[in-house]
């Protein structure tokens, strides 16, 4: 219903004043993340060094006529922009599809009326209506009051709702959280009742606003990978234009050739120039983005991904995370006995109990908005339903709201039968304890069992009930004469997942921290129910401001649990973590969560019920807010470094035959084998298909039981960096052996190329599998079912096989038919030069040992 028309005088701002004020104050919202451009993504891709010098490669051949060699070079850009492109407008559309919390309308009184209006038009001074369910649009002054409760849990972390009350016009805002506070808070909910509230604050000086504004001062981080990627290709970029400018000169001096020479320099440094190392990067992580959100977790920033695997740390928001947000009816006391809910849930309620619950439902709204009192009713429904303590016909003569002096809600009904009233009343057991009148030894029986339930983590009510016989109701709730009948127990339910994924963080080595703003006792209960480590201890957030930072890092090492602390403490103990060497990964869903997960390495929001500054500070987003879809991204993260770090170790393996068959010839005077045609099919056709293959592999054995690895510890270690040269040598020497054996066979130049091309190839495919996996031989890897290898095997065979058959290709690439016979000597030779290899892996595994 209307509030205004009680209270004529309120009739709000007029049109013309409204649009002054939103003219100097400006719209009421935040600014979001802008969307990156078509040409800001290309641009972001094609910076990339190994890309630039594609692109003027490929520009040079067409400048000089080699159109064919120029399109395939310049294919493989577009290839990797085209890919890049499509993940980025995937994400942003799926984000843009979360973005659903913020309240799009608001109902506020102007030149006398009622207007629903965009809540981005609300203004400093409007007078807006709120009522059950309603998002308030701004932070606002209670001007007008009935039974009103707001639930703040994104700004407070408290799942409970709490009262408002009149604003006396004197005082001024203070931080959200409390009972009895007068001033209402952009983005919180309405959960009971209705009001009148004058706007004091809009946009960015909410307290939303001052949230979304200290994110601006935190920085984001390139990740360490990236860093690594990049000066590994800075160094080839550096060697490769070296070595292109030394074979420009001796091919110019020796042969007299300048323009072959500066052609034969530029396949030269393109064969050495890492490029897949920009491309399998992109890919990776774009690709496993796409993997994850499969998975329900949204990668806003790409390069988290690797990150999540190294993570060390998990700090858990418990409301709406680890619990349900939701409250449920645990445990009901009555003529002292106490029945549990939760252990009896098919079981019929035992009459003594019926009673409290009848009175319970009674005491509520008739279509209550609040979630205790949605669950008084649903309870109501299941355990009585068709039995005589419903009552559809009775009729509610008067409401009794919630008050400073009296913290609880009484409902006067009139019943059919008779003309006697009905009083039901529920509320603080304290409360409902005066209202009976308790002797002091009742009282302290009853707190006796008051704080045996709130031990477990429940939130507990009072129920009483009176009958009313005079011709007029009184006042007060204090003129009736009350039984007390009893006390209701809710729990915000633990989700069903949390205990398991708990302890799989700590088989993985991950250390989970619960900060929360709700009470130490509550929250220790909580923690025992997830199996959290060192429940016992806690801090507050009134510890901690009694703390210097060198006292929180040493005290935090032992620490999982912070209790009652406010946002900005949040973001200190992120910090703190942080100091103290830890990779933290940051759970949240409110506006209290944003700075500490964007000031976390990575920050984890909630996609359900998560607020879009939350969603805007973070870099992953859970879709279904399930904390086990956490874990599964752990492993998801673990598994797409691991593939990525054997994925670059095959390429560098593979360059090194590659830039050894495009110099040697050069150096000894000896015909030139590789030229841009073969650079671009091992480019487009093996090099990003392998990319692929190995982000398809499966993770590893017991990936998970392993401890994070050290962001600090190189991409390539020394053994790996030893065993990676030793392959590529070994197929370089194969390759050689082959060449040579053609060259002085008295065979033509192509036959001699397509001989050691053919070697080239069949060794990249060897090198694929074997280096698909480190626990597992060549035939488990074969058999591993890995879609993506069979693919590229298949038609990496087909296509060479056309090329050397089909007289368009061999004309293409210079080619010429091979026998059966010559193919074999190129397997055999790609097969010798690996084997030992091989060997090696299964020697390790046999030893249970890894790399």
């Amino acid at each position: 219903m209307s509030i205004h028309p009680e209270n004529p005088s309120i009739t709000g701002l007029t049109s013309a004043e409204a649009a002054n004020r939103l003219a100097l104050h400006g719209f009421n919202e935040l600014p979001t993340q802008k969307k990156r451009a078509i040409w800001t993504i290309m641009f972001n891709v094609m910076k990339e060094p190994m890309l630039i010098m594609l692109l003027v490669a490929g520009l040079i051949y067409l400048f000089i006529g080699d159109v064919s060699d120029s399109i395939m070079l310049l294919a493989s850009i577009f290839f990797v922009i085209g890919i890049t492109f499509y993940q980025e407008r995937k994400t942003e559309r799926a984000l843009d599809a979360l973005k659903d919390l913020s309240a799009p309308r608001a109902l506020v009184i102007r030149d006398g009326t009622e207007k629903t209006i965009m809540s981005r038009e609300v203004v400093p001074g409007d007078i807006v209506i709120l009522r059950e369910g309603d998002r308030v649009p701004a932070d606002a002054a209670i001007i007008e009051n009935t039974n009103l409760l707001l639930d703040e849990s994104l700004l407070t972390g408290e799942s409970v709702p709490v009262r408002k009350s009149i604003w006396d016009k004197i005082s001024t805002s203070t931080q959200p959280g409390g009972d009895d506070s007068p001033f209402v808070y952009s983005g919180t909910m309405v959960a009971q009742g209705h009001a009148l509230a004058e706007v004091m604050k809009t946009g960015v000086e909410t307290e939303i606003g001052k949230i979304g504004k200290s994110l601006q001062s935190i920085t984001d981080e390139e990740t360490l990978l990236k860093k690594e990627t990049g000066r590994i290709i800075k160094i080839f970029a550096v060697v490769g234009l070296s070595l292109c400018l030394l074979i420009v000169l001796i091919y110019g001096i020796a042969r007299h050739d300048w323009i072959q020479g500066f052609l034969s320099g530029l396949t030269l440094s393109m064969s050495m120039l890492p490029e897949e190392f920009s491309v399998v990067l992109v890919i990776f992580l774009a690709i496993g983005a796409w993997r994850m959100s499969r998975h329900n977790v949204l990668a806003r920033k790409s390069a988290a991904i690797e990150t999540l695997g190294a993570a060390t740390t998990l700090c858990v928001d418990k409301t709406g995370t680890i619990t349900m947000n939701s409250m449920r009816l645990s445990v009901m006391v009555a003529n002292n006995e106490i029945y549990d809910l939760s252990k009896n849930q098919n079981q019929p309620l035992p009459e003594t109990f019926h009673p409290l619950l009848e009175y319970a439902r009674l005491a509520c709204q008739k279509d209550p908005f609040d979630p205790i009192e949605k669950e008084i009713l649903a309870k109501s429904i299941d355990f009585l339903q068709n039995t005589e303590h419903i009552h559809p016909d009775w009729k509610i003569k008067r409401e009794y709201p919630l008050s400073k002096e009296i913290l609880a809600i009484s409902e006067a009904w009139e019943a059919r039968h008779g003309h006697s009233l009905v009083i039901a009343t529920k509320g603080a057991p304290e409360a409902v304890a005066d209202l009976c009148h308790f002797t002091p030894a009742e009282s302290a029986t009853l707190m006796k069992q008051i704080q045996s339930l709130a031990n477990m983590g429940l939130r507990i009510l009072g129920v009483a009930r009176a009958d009313f016989d005079g011709p007029e109701l009184p006042t007060g709730q204090h003129d009736f004469k009350y039984k007390f009948l009893g006390l209701i127990g809710f729990a915000d339910p633990v989700r069903p997942s949390v205990a398991s994924a708990v302890t799989e963080c700590y088989n993985a080595g991950i250390r989970v921290i619960m900060i929360t703003g709700d009470y130490p006792g509550t929250a220790q209960f909580i923690a025992k129910q997830i199996g959290l480590n060192n429940s016992e201890s806690y801090l507050t957030g009134s510890d901690l401001r009694n703390l210097s930072s060198t006292e929180l890092a040493e005290k935090i090492k032992n620490v999982n649990i912070f209790a009652r602390v406010m946002p900005e403490q949040k973001l200190t103990i992120v910090n703190a973590l942080k100091t103290n060497g830890e990779i933290v990964a940051m759970t949240g869903d409110g506006v209290n969560d944003a700075p500490a997960l964007k000031s976390a390495h990575i920050g984890i929001a909630m996609g359900g019920r998560g607020t879009d500054v939350a969603r805007e500070a973070s870099d992953l987003v859970l879709i279904d807010d399930d904390f086990s879809s956490i874990v599964s991204g752990v492993k998801m993260g673990r598994r797409i470094f691991d593939n990525l770090k054997k994925a670059i170790a095959y390429i560098f393996s593979v360059h090194i035959p590659t830039a050894g068959l495009a110099l040697i010839p050069i150096i000894f005077n000896l015909p030139i084998v590789l030229m841009p045609a073969h650079i671009a099919f091992l480019e487009l056709i093996i090099d990003p298909a392998c990319s692929i293959v190995f982000e398809s592999e499966k993770s590893e054995k017991n990936i998970m039981r392993h401890r994070p690895r050290n962001l600090r510890d190189p991409l390539f270690n020394r053994r790996t960096f030893i065993l990676s040269l030793l392959q590529g040598l070994s197929l370089l020497t194969a390759v050689l052996a082959i060449y040579l054996f053609a060259f002085f066979s008295g065979f033509d130049e192509n036959t001699v190329r397509t001989l050691a091309f053919t070697t080239i190839v069949l060794g990249n495919l060897l090198l694929i599998i074997i280096n698909l996996s480190h626990t597992a031989h060549f035939g488990q890897i074969l058999l591993n079912k890995n879609k993506s290898l069979y693919i590229v095997l298949a038609n990496t065979v087909t296509f060479l096989t056309i090329t050397l058959t089909l007289p368009l290709p061999q004309k293409l690439f210079r080619f010429s038919s091979l026998s059966f016979t010559q193919f074999l000597y190129c397997l055999v030779a790609a097969v010798i030069s690996l084997i030992w290899f091989e060997i090696y892996k299964i020697v390790l595994i046999r030893k249970n040992k890894t790399f």
